[in-house]
C-alpha cells in the first residue's frame, strides 16, 4: 500500500509537460468546433452520410444542454473541443441506430431477458461487482469502447481489428496523460466494462451530463421531465447491440437508477436489481474529488466549493428518492448489499446475485470470478486522500443530510 495521493491543484490545475501540448493542440481546433446544434448535426451527417436522427424531440434537450455548457465560467478552448467531440459522437450514434433499425426492423422484436441491474453510488462497490460478475460468460456486458460507439460506421462494419477499439485506445491514453490520478478514483480502460448511462446520453437525457460539467440549468430541466421515454430508447439500443454482437442476458449498472426506480421498473418490469450501500459521507467526498478533478478537462479555474455544494445537494436528492421508491421493486426481484458485507465475502455476494437471478453458479462461473478477484485486489492502483474540509464542507452537516438514507439502509 502506498500513501494516498493528495490533490493539491483542484482549484488551479497543473498539467505535466507531456499533457500541455495535447491541450494546446485541442485548443487550436476550437474555432472549428462550435457548441451549436445545427453545426453539430451537420457535421454528424457529413461524417456518417446519414440524415435520420430518429425521434426529433432530442433537439430540445440538446439545445438545453448546449446552453448550459456555454454558460460555464472559465470554459477553456480545449474544453470546447472536448464537449464538441462528445456531442458529435452522440449524434453519430443516433444516426447509426436509426439507420440500423431501418435496415433491420426485426431488432424491435428481440427479447430483453430480465436484465440484472446494479444500482448504487460510485465507491459503494458497484464497479467492482459489475466487473466481477462480468468476468464470467453468463451475462452480456459492454466494454468501454462499445458503450461509446455502440453501432459501427457503415464503412467499418465487420472490419477487424475493430477501429472503434483503436479510437478508444487513443482516448484512454489522453485521459491517463491529462488526468493521471483519475484511475485511482475510477479505472477506465478500452475493454473495461462500462455503464449504460453512456447509452442514455445518446437520447440526450441522462445524469451523466451533470458529471461531465457543472450545469445546474441542465439538472433542473432533466429533473422536471419523466425519464420513461429515454429508458425505452435505452432498451432499443440494448436490442440493437444484442443483434450486432450477441448476448443472452444483460448485466447493467448505473447510479442514475437510484432516483429512477419507478422508471426502471416500468421499462424493465422483470429486471433483477442489486442495490449497493455504504456510509454516504466518504462516498460523497470521493465522488466530489473525482468530479472536481475531472473538471480540469474543460475549465481553467475550478470552483471547487461551488461544485462540492452542488453535489452534496444532488446526492441528498438521489438518496432521498431511493428511500421513497426502494420498495417499488419487491424482495423477489431485488437485494440490498452493504459494502462491508461485500468486501468480507465477495464470492458469496456473487452467488447471492446468481441465485436471485435464477442463474446456475457453475464451475466455469466460479472459476472466472475467482480468477478476477485474484487480480483485482481493492486499492491496488492506490487511493486519493479526501476530507470534508478540502471542499469547504462540514462532516456533521453531511451526516445530518444523509441521515434518512443511513437510517433506512445502514442501521
Amino acid at each position: 500500500m502506498t500513501e494516498p495521493v493528495v490533490l493539491d491543484d483542484l482549484a488551479q490545475p497543473r498539467f505535466s509537460a507531456e499533457a500541455q501540448p495535447i491541450l494546446d493542440m485541442m485548443a487550436a481546433l476550437a474555432p472549428e468546433c462550435p457548441l451549436d446544434a445545427d453545426a453539430l448535426c451537420a457535421r454528424a451527417s457529413a461524417d456518417t452520410g446519414l440524415s435520420d436522427f430518429g425521434p426529433g424531440d432530442y433537439r430540445e434537450r440538446l439545445d438545453v444542454y448546449l446552453a448550459a455548457l456555454r454558460d460555464i465560467e472559465g470554459l477553456h478552448p480545449a474544453g470546447v473541443v472536448n464537449f464538441y467531440g462528445q456531442l458529435l459522437q452522440l449524434l453519430k450514434n443516433r444516426l447509426l441506430l436509426a439507420d440500423l433499425l431501418h435496415r433491420h426492423p426485426e431488432i424491435n422484436d428481440i427479447e430483453l431477458r430480465s436484465p440484472v441491474v446494479i444500482a448504487g453510488l460510485p465507491r459503494t462497490g458497484t464497479t467492482h461487482l459489475h466487473n466481477l460478475l462480468a468476468s464470467a460468460p453468463t451475462f452480456r456486458t459492454m466494454p468501454y469502447w462499445e458503450s461509446n460507439e455502440p453501432f459501427p460506421l457503415p464503412a467499418e462494419a465487420g472490419v477487424q481489428p475493430d477501429p472503434r477499439r483503436a479510437r478508444m485506445d487513443v482516448a484512454v491514453s489522453v485521459i491517463n496523460l491529462v488526468m493521471p490520478h483519475f484511475a485511482l478514483m475510477h479505472e477506465m480502460t478500452t475493454d473495461h466494462v462500462h455503464e449504460e448511462i453512456q447509452l442514455l446520453a445518446n437520447d440526450f437525457s441522462t445524469m451523466l451530463f451533470e458529471t461531465l460539467a457543472h450545469v445546474p440549468g441542465w439538472r433542473d430541466y432533466y429533473q422536471a421531465h419523466d425519464q420513461t421515454p429515454h429508458y425505452r430508447y435505452l432498451a432499443t439500443q440494448l436490442r440493437a447491440m444484442q443483434f450486432l454482437r450477441g448476448g443472452r442476458r444483460w448485466l447493467l449498472k448505473s447510479p442514475q437508477h437510484l432516483e429512477q426506480v419507478p422508471v426502471l421498473d416500468r421499462v424493465f418490469p422483470d429486471s433483477i436489481v442489486v442495490f449497493t450501500h455504504r456510509d454516504p459521507v466518504p462516498v460523497a467526498l470521493s465522488m466530489v474529488a473525482m468530479i472536481t478533478y475531472s473538471a480540469r478537462m474543460h475549465r481553467s479555474a475550478v470552483p471547487v466549493e461551488e461544485i462540492a455544494g452542488y453535489w452534496i445537494d444532488r446526492l441528498e436528492r438521489m438518496l432521498n428518492a431511493l428511500v421513497r421508491d426502494r420498495d417499488v421493486i419487491g424482495p423477489d426481484r431485488s437485494v440490498d448489499i452493504r459494502f462491508d458485507d461485500f468486501m468480507a465475502g465477495e464470492l458469496g455476494v456473487a452467488e447471492r446475485v446468481y441465485a436471485l437471478a435464477g442463474e446456475p453458479f457453475s464451475d466455469a462461473a466460479r472459476a472466472a470470478i475467482t480468477g478476477y478477484l485474484a487480480g483485482h485486489q481493492r486499492g491496488r492502483l492506490g487511493t486519493v486522500a479526501t476530507s470534508a474540509e478540502m471542499f469547504g464542507l462540514a462532516e456533521d452537516d453531511l451526516r445530518d443530510r444523509f441521515a434518512p438514507y443511513v437510517e433506512r439502509f445502514l442501521k
